[in-house]
């Protein structure tokens, strides 16, 4: 596991960002957790664009506790990912204004949905944040599935696929 900021020596520009694709090329199996004072959707983009698993990008003012750390480091751990919260609301809001997207079929209810799964939250989770029934989280995943044309299958998981998808989507 490696615990990194956007910017470092020594080029102090996004060398956080090229240490972890260089990591994903080298060492797969390394989890990296990438740390960022700039709300810039363009260096998570950078960092998921060959792949989530075991990422996680957070603005360093959501982990001033060390809550939102720890359960970062956890779910990347576990090969999973995690997007800063104010990030995914950043694309999902440029997204809503394309017009050539899946995505736009979404309702802003079952965006908040999909930016809560994002960022690595169960269904329990996200239906505690937004104050939904688990039920009724089950079935905006379910609306989001069904309008993204995702299918029921074993070989891909269809909660990242999502938001794969969302992001290839977004930048093309």
């Amino acid at each position: 596991m490696v615990v990194t900021d956007v910017r470092m020596p020594p080029s102090g520009d996004a060398e956080g960002i090229r240490v972890a694709q260089r990591l994903r090329e080298t060492h797969p199996q390394v989890g990296v957790v990438v740390l960022s004072q700039y709300a810039d959707a363009r260096y998570a983009l950078d960092l998921l664009a060959r792949g989530a698993e075991g990422r996680a990008y957070l603005l360093k003012d959501r982990v001033h506790d060390g809550n939102e750390l720890h359960a970062a480091i956890e779910v990347v751990a576990r090969g999973g990912s995690m997007i800063d919260p104010a990030i995914l609301r950043m694309l999902l809001e440029s997204e809503e204004r394309r017009h050539d997207s899946p995505l736009g079929e979404l309702t802003r209810r079952e965006r908040e949905v999909l930016a809560a799964m994002a960022s690595g939250k169960s269904n329990a989770a996200i239906a505690e944040d937004l104050v939904l029934t688990k039920r009724a989280v089950e079935k905006h995943v379910g609306a989001i599935f069904h309008k993204l044309g995702l299918p029921d299958e074993d070989v891909v998981s269809r909660r990242v696929a999502a938001v794969l998808l969302y992001l290839a989507d977004r930048d093309a």
